[in-house]
């Protein structure tokens, strides 16, 4: 009969436990890599953006702050971003503005510091307010984005005071002015996101773009028109041209400096109007 020998079966014990270590820290390491992937990387200077800053030095535009001629039915509105700081909401009511969109989120890292008093602060003062996300298609998957976004502010209510979320679409402000995406892709991205917001809110998202970007980023699509409202940076007297499959545009920020926080938009309507985007 064989002799047992103690030491074998220790030495037997510790190089199972030894294979099973690293079966475990393999699977942590693989899970925190998806996990790390899927979040995105972090941006340098998140901060120097808002709805409309890419636009401006792409294309440029007048910039006088001075209202369009000839509109009627319209409403006044302002965008807002952690560039303005804390907003003087007030003044800006006094002035007659009546609905704002405020910077929440821009990839899946930066959250607006500002936020909670301009978004709070403008339903404070009675508008109508809504957020907005800094889209970065080449950072993480449309999806990861859109549910970042509405965990971070970009929620929806049915108050009779929150307008959807609007997904900023426009140049890149860190590399190549697509995100190195083709145009197929680009609309994959933002399907992916509109879609993801969509059951995640119940609510189709606003979409910011400019004719010139969407021209070239997705081809000029009209997947989106007859689905996601559209809100249009031109700087001048005029909307102009619209990007494909939109009859109308729902909103137009006309101007880069006009009072008080720079950023000031029309609705294509009035203020019943807003009120019922903001209902659904």
């Amino acid at each position: 009969m064989p002799k047992h020998r103690p030491g074998t079966t220790r030495r037997a014990l510790t190089a199972l436990i030894g294979i099973l270590t690293g079966l475990l820290t393999m699977s942590f390491s693989l899970s925190g890599t998806a996990s790390a992937a899927e979040s995105g990387k972090k941006v340098p200077h998140p901060e120097d953006h808002w709805a409309g800053s890419q636009i401006l030095k792409h294309e440029g535009g007048s910039t006088t702050g001075d209202e369009p001629p000839g509109l009627l039915a319209t409403t006044e509105g302002v965008d807002v971003s952690s560039h303005q700081g804390n907003v003087a909401w007030s003044t800006l009511w006094n002035s007659g503005v009546r609905f704002a969109y405020v910077k929440a989120t821009e990839g899946t890292s930066y959250t607006n510091p500002y936020f909670s008093q301009q978004y709070t602060g403008s339903y404070n003062v009675g508008m109508i307010r809504g957020s907005y996300h800094f889209a970065l298609p080449d950072n993480s998957s449309g999806a990861a984005q859109a549910t970042y976004f509405v965990n971070h502010g970009g929620g929806w209510s049915r108050d009779g005071k929150t307008l959807p979320g609007a997904l900023d679409m426009e140049y890149n402000p860190y590399g190549s002015t697509c995100y190195g995406k083709s145009a197929s892709s680009m609309v994959s991205w933002i399907k992916d996101f509109t879609n993801t917001y969509k059951s995640l809110t119940g609510r189709d998202a606003v979409i910011y773009t400019s004719t010139s970007w969407w021209k070239s980023c997705t081809g000029n699509s009209s997947a989106f028109g007859s689905i996601n409202p559209l809100w249009i940076p031109r700087y001048g007297d005029s909307v102009g041209e619209l990007p494909a499959g939109w009859g109308f545009h729902t909103i137009w920020q006309y101007t880069s400096s006009g009072a008080t926080v720079g950023d000031h938009n029309k609705f294509n309507g009035a203020l019943d109007r807003v009120q019922a985007l903001a209902n659904g």
